[in-house]
């Protein structure tokens, strides 16, 4: 379906009803722009704002609006398939203990989900499209396109904008930032988070296990991105040193935000330090939470891997958290999936390097951010080889279902060993 869908998008890309000359794009770009699109990455080899015509600006927000309500309401059919595996016992063990996953009523998960996209995407315009109009210049019509655009873009966490600067024009307004970047994390923290939040907000004790890990994980990542961001590029004189106190921490508190998926800038990528590089690869790495339209390994993902090491360090026969103790199957999981995507990213890393003249650090963060489906870039994406092209949209497609497909493969495995082998010990360290 995914396949078939791109085709399509990339076929009404190349005709001339989708470009601004009336000549269409060649099928390299309209193939690279609609993956993507549906991918909800971001990166893109032309200049959405100019190149494409009023129908071409459609074509791809249809494909962005479809692919993160598809992967949305993809991911949570799947983590549902995956407890209805397991019978009605743990079915309803799940339900009581999240309260939020539901067992095979699947007209009202898409239901959740397109409210979901409706009233928050909706609330984003309404806040961002007034101050575009009273603030800068635009016509009202320029601004209700311009917010109705960025609002969708920000909650898919697709971060494909109209203008080549992304959201440089900005730089320091708080008022259009934060809602951006909110809507972003919103999009991109996981159905099953968002809803259990809007029942229980004021009862975190009473929070799942999920919950708990993907809010805490979140909200440390979240400082940590913006603190290191923000002291790394404040005297940076092409990033933040050019601006004043306030819009410094804006633009911080920002970008602290958008490497976790969201794919916008309002300062220039490229001009940042290369400590600030190396962190925000990290952070693309990671992405957000489990079946939302952020990418990466996911949060939880990250919390299993750090409790794995602390219950190794302490010596521990199992690892506990929050009163909990983590099945062997989960840390397999997690493990199995971090070293996929490190493998992943490093392969592609050494195929682009081996045909470029870019440098390791901007064919890695090129390479995290087309498999973190982030859309973060410093530059050097159009001018990548087709071939390279190509390569980074197999890597999109990879890091937006990828992660999703293999975990559930595990969780569906049925292959019980009735016998153990004898245990011997390799040298570690």
């Amino acid at each position: 379906m995914f396949v078939t869908v791109d085709l399509i998008g990339a076929f009404l890309l190349t005709t001339p009803l989708a470009t601004v000359d009336g000549q269409g794009l060649d099928f390299n770009e309209a193939f690279f722009v609609a993956t993507s699109s549906l991918a909800v990455c971001g990166l893109s080899v032309i200049s959405i704002g100019d190149d494409l015509s009023g129908f071409g600006q459609g074509v791809v927000l249809a494909l962005v609006q479809g692919g993160g309500i598809g992967i949305m309401t993809l991911a949570s059919l799947l983590g549902a398939a995956v407890i209805h595996r397991f019978g009605l016992r743990m079915q309803l063990t799940v339900q009581a203990e999240v309260r939020t996953l539901w067992v095979g009523d699947v007209r009202e998960l898409v239901s959740r989900v397109l409210t979901l996209f409706l009233v928050l995407q909706g609330i984003t315009f309404v806040l961002i499209t007034p101050r575009m109009w009273l603030a800068y210049d635009f016509t009202l019509a320029e601004a209700v396109y311009s917010g109705f655009f960025h609002s969708i873009m920000a909650f898919n966490n697709a971060g494909l904008s109209l203008y080549d600067d992304s959201f440089t024009r900005f730089s320091g307004d708080a008022l259009i930032l934060f809602p951006v970047a909110m809507a972003t994390i919103l999009g991109g923290i996981g159905l099953p988070v968002l809803l259990e939040l809007r029942r229980q907000l004021r009862g975190p004790h009473r929070w799942s296990l999920h919950t708990k890990l993907t809010v805490s994980t979140t909200a440390i990542l979240f400082a940590a991105g913006i603190l290191l961001v923000t002291a790394m590029e404040w005297n940076n004189p092409h990033t933040l040193g050019r601006l004043d106190w306030w819009a410094r921490i804006t633009d911080g508190v920002f970008h602290g935000v958008m490497p976790r998926s969201g794919g916008f800038n309002s300062v220039p990528i490229a001009e940042m330090q290369d400590s600030t590089l190396l962190v925000t690869i990290m952070l693309m790495f990671v992405g957000n939470g489990s079946a939302g339209t952020a990418g990466g390994i996911k949060v939880a993902t990250l919390a299993v891997i750090f409790l794995v090491v602390v219950a190794e360090v302490r010596a521990r026969d199992h690892v506990h958290v929050f009163e909990r103790r983590l099945p062997g199957e989960v840390i397999r999981q997690a493990l199995s999936l971090v070293f996929l995507s490190a493998t992943a990213v490093a392969t592609t890393t050494v195929l682009m390097l081996w045909a470029t003249e870019f440098t390791l650090l901007q064919v890695l963060f090129e390479v995290v951010s087309a498999f973190g489906v982030v859309g973060l870039s410093v530059g050097i994406t159009p001018e990548l080889a087709p071939w390279n092209q190509y390569l980074l949209a197999l890597l999109m497609v990879a890091g937006r279902l990828g992660p999703i497909t293999f975990v559930t493969a595990l969780a569906f495995r049925d292959r019980r060993r009735l016998y153990t082998l004898a245990e011997s010990r390799p040298i570690i360290g």
